[in-house]
């Protein structure tokens, strides 16, 4: 067909809009997964993260996302059976766009984190069984990107909980985390940039000339940026962050001091006088029961303090008044343990009491050290988010314009820059709109998540995905993140530590959402068949 024909421009202006529709929806649902740990652990609000993701998918996908845009437009299928039929494939293109847009935007509404990989590589197949049955499509590409499907969560809970591990054992059960910690700082941050660094300026953008620098060009440009990074931390960061963690430690100190004088100038003035019948009847009313612990120097509370305090003086070294390893669940007046009926009494070890604390918070020097970090690589996860996933959105809509601006399927010319613009701009509005559903679901419900384990769950979804991004291979960002946040969910707290509940509702959205979305795309091509051919 004649380029720019106006037969075709009413499907490339639909193709704009559904596009957008999409981008809405894989914002909404995939972007959480980059700052779902940052904002779930608290060290950042759901404002910030969403002005960091807007800034740094935008810029991902039109620094790196023209490799996997090429190959979900021309890899899946063989574009060259369409010859001729330069409007079927614009319908299908429409289909495909369409039906990726629906699932996507159903899975948001459930809070269901779902790969726009998927849903788009679904609906493309779906449309191409309908026009050109099982001849249209590329099986050997779809095998290797399927594979990639199972292969990237393994992969990325692999590498993020090695990681976590390696941090948990130098630094993170240390009794004073704060030096250890420093000394890792220069050589974490330099890792990170030299990494992220090396996936932009290796074959990067052709807009920035990158595409003509050589390889061991990008591994002496990397390992530079590495060392400078590293360098500025030892040099700047480590100092001033001693200095504030310090007398940050320091302050909470003197708080604590204060709170346990406190608790024994309450102990010596409250003996309850309620009678045992009337403190039973509290219990039998429902009233959730405090954690107590046994205390032979408390006389005049029987012996019985509540665990918080215990806590307290085993922190100021007056374990030694503490003999009992066992603690109970009662009411708040301890005087009538002996009374308490054993139905509702619970016993809990002090050990578990601990490592269950201690697997759900940090320490206040490991947050404060790992805070900035779990940012850092945040950020470029999202880099790498947009990058990869930009092609979810927009490949279709790719080759609906180059079929348009050329009047041939063969699609030859380049990714434009701004239609990458476009699908990043697009991402960005969904983050913003409806991002908070996905981001509670990856932040906060699936396991509990703090600075330090955030921060290896980002690094090692990070480098997965931009290894991939760099491959032209389009895995998902999705199962990388669910992947390392159960990993390390298991290996900070044992199985306990997941909700394997909801992971397996994830895990079976995952499963129907390649025949969902082909379900879809062809039902909506056969609709636009009939109306159009």
């Amino acid at each position: 067909m004649e380029p720019f024909s106006e037969e075709l421009l009413p499907f490339a202006i639909a193709g704009f809009f559904i596009a957008f529709v999409l981008a809405f929806g894989v914002g909404a649902n995939d972007v959480a997964n980059s700052f779902g740990t940052s904002v779930g652990s608290g060290v950042l609000t759901l404002r910030k993260a969403c002005l960091l993701a807007t800034v740094f998918e935008v810029l991902g996908a039109i620094l790196i996302g023209y490799k996997v845009s090429d190959t979900v437009r021309k890899g899946i299928l063989d574009v060259s059976l369409y010859n001729n039929t330069e409007k079927e494939l614009m319908l299908g293109s429409l289909a495909a766009l369409g039906g990726s847009a629906i699932w996507n935007l159903v899975a948001t509404f459930f809070k269901l984190p779902i790969s726009g990989t998927h849903t788009i590589v679904g609906a493309t197949v779906g449309f191409s069984l309908c026009a050109r049955g099982f001849d249209g499509v590329n099986w050997t590409t779809f095998g290797k990107i399927v594979g990639s499907w199972f292969i990237s969560p393994v992969l990325s809970g692999i590498m993020s909980g090695v990681i976590y591990l390696l941090l948990n054992h130098f630094i993170l059960k240390k009794e004073k985390p704060l030096e250890p910690g420093l000394k890792a700082l220069p050589f974490i941050y330099g890792l990170t940039l030299l990494v992220n660094v090396f996936s932009v300026v290796h074959d990067g953008p052709r807009m920035l000339h990158f595409d003509v620098i050589p390889w061991w060009g990008a591994v002496i440009t990397s390992l530079g940026v590495g060392f400078l990074t590293a360098l500025f931390v030892q040099c700047i960061i480590v100092p001033r962050q001693r200095k504030a963690i310090e007398s940050d430690l320091a302050k909470a100190a003197c708080k604590q001091d204060h709170e346990v004088k406190f608790t024994f100038e309450s102990a010596d003035n409250s003996r309850s006088p309620t009678p045992p019948g009337q403190e039973l009847s509290v219990i039998e009313k429902g009233v959730s029961p405090t954690t107590y612990t046994f205390n032979s120097s408390a006389t005049e509370t029987n012996g019985y303090i509540p665990a918080e305090t215990k806590g307290n003086l085993l922190g100021n070294g007056l374990n030694n008044t503490c003999p009992s390893s066992q603690s109970l669940g009662i009411t708040h007046n301890s005087s009538q343990v002996p009374l308490v009926n054993a139905n509702q009494v619970k016993i809990v070890s002090m050990d578990e009491l601990t490592d269950k604390k201690e697997a759900e918070t940090d320490k206040p020097e490991v947050k404060r050290l790992f805070s900035f970090l779990q940012i850092l690589t945040a950020t470029f996860g999202s880099f790498a988010h947009g990058g990869n996933d930009v092609s979810n959105a927009i490949g279709p809509l790719i080759a609906l314009w180059a079929i348009y601006t050329e009047g041939s399927v063969a699609q030859s010319s380049p990714t434009p820059i701004y239609i990458l613009l476009y699908g990043g701009i697009g991402i960005s509005v969904g983050l913003w709109v409806w991002g908070r559903r996905v981001i509670q679901t990856i932040g906060e419900d699936l396991t509990k998540v703090t600075a330090s384990s955030g921060f290896t769950i980002e690094i090692g979804s990070a480098f997965t995905v931009l290894l991939a991004s760099k491959a032209g291979l389009p895995i998902s960002t999705t199962h990388c993140k669910v992947g390392s946040v159960v990993f390390v969910g298991w290996a900070k707290s044992s199985r306990q530590g997941v909700d394997w509940g909801l992971f397996r509702n994830i895990v079976i959205a995952w499963v129907v959402t390649v025949p969902l979305t082909a379900g879809i795309s062809a039902l909506l091509m056969l609709i636009l068949q009939i109306a159009f051919l």
